[in-house]
């Protein structure tokens, strides 16, 4: 039986944490292609993106494969480097990043992206079992919803994730003290459940940059919690909650210039906070051919219209690909002892409303824009879906075809 009662942790990270900027960057790339696609230079339905970014103090490497619109490529196999760095550099000053050790103006950027693989090329142009797009790989992928919160993610992960965003937008906005915080900041957030349900939150870690060097712990603690305290509002807070702001104390030096980044290295973060299944890769600077992406988002797709649709509490779904093979290799539920349906119709039902296959996913999701440097930091799950397309995967209206195919 799954335990009832106990404490459960996640961390965020911000949108200037090292790692964080590197999957912005890798993202923007991956957006700006798509853009150039869809103002008529090539089909969006033939780009493709594998991009991985890695920073240090004042510096930018940008690398991988693209097939890309023939204005960004250089005709020697490699890419036109200025639209590359420029989504760099706009991305790092979105970010906030104005500092001597890291700065959008000066910082040195490299890009070594090239032409996609042909032997990777061929597999997923066609799949080998239909005239389909074939997946981008091997893998397996892991969708996750449950009634925790309002957008049907676990508690400690999504006030995590809303503590770091309430004070990203607070510092962007130039709110009073808060205006002085510094891109870079972690959350952590410990939740007590009862009965299975989360009913308070009993210690609260934030590590957050601040401009002014002359600030300490109880300065940072007074200028952070009342936002906390709002980001969590929905949840109580322990009489005896633990708080620890900035425990080591200062916190100037930050972002690429205290800590070399590099894409992917937050999958974690990016999905449900250590609560579910995680099947091993990254999103940020990929394409949707790429099944790491597309098909994390479609469980995720998946899984909360489960939740949505009544069927279940909890929902757990994972799919599992071959490179240059359509359709997935297997479907698998886990509705966790909290299901209304059985797990096996549950199974055959998902495949039947929905084509599993990467094409089939970036039809239904609508997935060829340039929609990700958005997913890059505070989630790829839990948001608002919005009018450009982006989060199409939160939506919940696959809920009717669900129920009728059971």
């Amino acid at each position: 039986m799954t335990r009832q009662s106990f404490l459960f942790t996640s961390e965020s990270v911000s949108e200037g944490h090292p790692d964080k900027v590197c999957d912005r960057i890798s993202d923007e790339i991956v957006d700006l292609i798509y853009r150039e696609a869809q103002n008529g230079e090539m089909n969006p339905w033939d780009v493709r993106v594998a991009a991985e970014t890695l920073t240090t103090t004042n510096k930018v490497v940008i690398a991988g494969e693209v097939r890309a619109p023939e204005h960004l490529m250089d005709g020697k196999g490699g890419v036109t480097p200025e639209p590359f760095e420029k989504a760099a550099r706009d991305a790092i000053k979105a970010i906030g990043y104005e500092q001597d050790g890291f700065h959008w103006k000066t910082a040195d950027v490299e890009v070594l992206l090239h032409g996609q693989s042909a032997d990777i090329a061929q597999g997923v142009d066609k799949a080998s079992d239909a005239n389909a797009e074939g997946a981008g790989d091997q893998g397996i992928m892991f969708g996750y919803a449950c009634r925790e919160t309002p957008m049907l993610m676990p508690a400690p992960i999504y006030y995590s994730h809303k503590i770091l965003e309430d004070l990203a937008r607070a510092r962007h906005a130039g709110e009073g003290d808060a205006g002085r915080l510094g891109p870079d900041a972690k959350s952590q957030v410990s939740v007590r459940y009862k009965n299975g349900e989360p009913v308070e939150i009993t210690s609260i870690v934030l590590s957050t940059q601040h401009l002014d060097p002359s600030w300490d712990s109880d300065k940072v603690r007074q200028v952070v919690e009342p936002y906390i305290r709002k980001s969590v509002a929905d949840l109580p807070i322990a009489d005896d909650c633990a708080w620890h702001v900035n425990p080591t104390g200062k916190f100037v030096i930050g972002g690429p210039d205290g800590d070399a980044g590099l894409t992917g290295r937050k999958i974690i973060v990016d999905t449900y906070g250590g609560w579910a299944p995680h099947g091993g890769g990254a999103f940020s600077g990929k394409d949707t051919t790429k099944v790491d992406r597309s098909a994390a988002y479609v469980a995720r797709y998946l899984a909360k219209n489960v939740v949505a649709a009544d069927l279940a509490d909890r929902c757990t779904i994972q799919l599992a690909y071959a490179i240059g093979v359509a359709q997935p290799l297997s479907i698998y539920v886990d509705l966790h002892g909290t299901g209304n349906v059985a797990e096996e119709a549950l199974e055959k039902a998902l495949g039947d409303v929905m084509d599993l296959s990467p094409s089939g996913i970036r039809r239904t999701l609508d997935l060829n824009k340039p929609v990700y440097a958005r997913t890059a930091a505070y989630g790829h799950f839990g948001r608002e879906p919005d009018a450009e397309g982006g989060f199409s995967w939160e939506k919940t209206d696959l809920v009717d075809d669900l129920k009728k195919a059971l």
